[in-house]
């Protein structure tokens, strides 16, 4: 498989970093909700949250990665045969996807950094995380304004973001089965996917 994509599919770094960052995603979502159900006094609670943190930030990084490839690299072309309310639709979508992949954990890297617990990111227990000092330097006073906006924000992005894994979904399996064209199958690993 190239590394690079083709007019007919994507390669081995874009398929790579989709079916990672999607992983995470998911995983974060899922995470995040549990976290919000529970109790602050349990035991478990500090590490989950450290490792949402550091899951969130990992998400980040490879974000600008998929962003800076997706920049440099031509991408497959959608098929000649789509209507073009759904081209747009889909290009609509992915835009949408980029913007929430960075704005999502932006939104909780600010969180943290406006904190006024001051409480610091442990990567992975690896190393502590710089916070954006523009917001940890603030007066405690501004940092608890600002930390339930950021909150507020980090929250409704993810949820907006997993109604659109959902719609995602249904439109990749729609050219799957309905369709029956190569658009999921150019971002699956293999030699099928090619016109």
């Amino acid at each position: 498989m190239a590394l690079q994509d083709t007019q007919s599919r994507y390669g081995a770094v874009a398929m790579t970093l989709h079916w990672l960052i999607a992983v995470l995603i998911i995983f974060n979502i899922c995470l995040g909700y549990y976290m919000n159900d529970m109790p602050n006094n349990d035991p478990n609670h500090f590490a989950f949250v450290q490792f949402h943190k550091s899951t969130g930030l990992t998400i980040l990084v490879l974000s600008v990665l998929r962003v800076m490839w997706r920049w440099i690299n031509p991408f497959p072309p959608l098929p000649a045969t789509m209507p073009m309310w759904e081209k747009a639709a889909a290009r609509f979508v992915h835009g949408m996807f980029y913007f929430l992949i960075i704005a999502i954990p932006l939104a909780g890297w600010a969180m943290v950094s406006s904190s006024p617990l001051g409480l610091p990111t442990m990567y992975y227990g690896w190393f502590e995380w710089p916070q954006i000092h523009a917001l940890a330097d603030l007066p405690r006073d501004q940092k608890q304004h600002l930390i339930g906006t950021f909150r507020n924000t980090h929250n409704t992005l993810a949820l907006l973001m997993a109604c659109l894994i959902a719609l995602h979904v249904l439109a990749a399996l729609k050219h799957q089965f309905w369709d029956r064209d190569t658009v999921l199958k150019r971002m699956l690993p293999g030699r099928k996917g090619s016109e």
